[in-house]
């Protein structure tokens, strides 16, 4: 099986060393040439999106946001045009469901089937291989191409057909923004009293509070590390989509409308390229506190 990649950043890299340390053959390509020579250097090779459309049976993209993967999918010359009929896109970016279903729709008139395959567990995970993916698409499909998804990650879910993936991450998302939010406001309001955060998050991680978000945030938040696993821009992008799909169908999601107020004074006081996890920098300057 010949596998194509379209993006390799934060994410897309480490889980294409992932495929090949499964032994697929790999083709790759991104817009930074020295993410392709790095990984061209684990054993995949180079080519442009056209040549791997022509000649890869499966194309996978990590990409930003809805309007990237419609415009490497479907724009003027895009991928879809050059791939065969039978073989298939799987899309692992975050991106709203109904463009999942667009793009879907648009791919079976080639006679090329589709899932959406969303991941969850930021860098760490992407790196040893660990990540969750939230599959949307037909079962057959699905079945077909589990084997290669679990080269990058420990749980592989089908949720239903095309977007529904998509839909599961949306979901993810504003549970993993509302847990670091309620996580800052509790760790400031324990330094506030006079008690030692550490002692808290000690205290608490084995409780009914316990978390996989606490266990990976609160550590980052206590030594003042905001170097990025996921982007706090990239959570905007995610909670724009969950509030639009959620407007759509009628929910009503309070919780994720304030946390991306949060998240947007961040964006706008130089902190979207930190890790989500800086949200906690809202609440010290609310509170004047430096460090926890």
């Amino acid at each position: 099986m010949k596998v194509g990649l379209i993006g390799l950043g934060i994410m897309g890299k480490p889980m294409a060393k992932n495929i090949l340390k499964a032994g697929y053959d790999l083709t790759v390509n991104d817009l930074h040439q020295a993410n392709v020579d790095e990984v061209v250097k684990a054993g995949a090779k180079s080519a442009s999106n056209i040549e791997i459309g022509q000649t890869c049976d499966v194309v996978l993209t990590m990409l930003p946001n809805s309007p990237q993967v419609k415009e490497v999918m479907l724009g003027e010359n895009g991928v879809a045009a050059h791939m065969r009929p039978g073989t298939v896109f799987i899309d692992m970016s975050s991106i709203n469901p109904m463009a999942s279903k667009e793009i879907a729709a648009e791919l079976a008139k080639r006679g090329i089937e589709m899932l959406d395959a969303p991941v969850s567990g930021g860098e760490p995970k992407a790196i040893d291989g660990t990540l969750s993916f939230m599959v949307g698409g037909k079962q057959e499909v699905f079945d077909r191409f589990k084997p290669l998804l679990q080269t990058m990650g420990a749980s592989v879910v089908r949720c239903g057909d095309i977007g529904a993936g998509n839909t599961t991450k949306l979901a993810n998302q504003i549970i993993v923004a509302c847990n670091i939010q309620a996580l800052s406001e509790a760790l400031v309001m324990a330094k506030k009293a006079g008690v030692d955060p550490e002692l808290v998050f000690q205290a608490i991680r084995g409780g009914l509070a316990g978390s996989t978000v606490m266990e990976a945030k609160a550590p980052m938040m206590l030594q003042g590390n905001d170097k990025p696993g996921f982007k706090i821009d990239l959570h905007i992008k995610d909670l724009n989509n969950a509030l639009e799909c959620a407007h759509s169908v009628g929910a009503p999601v309070p919780m994720t409308a304030a946390v991306q107020e949060v998240f947007q004074w961040l964006h706008h006081h130089g902190c979207g390229q930190d890790d989500h996890s800086s949200i906690i920098k809202y609440y010290k300057m609310l509170t004047g506190i430096e460090s926890l």
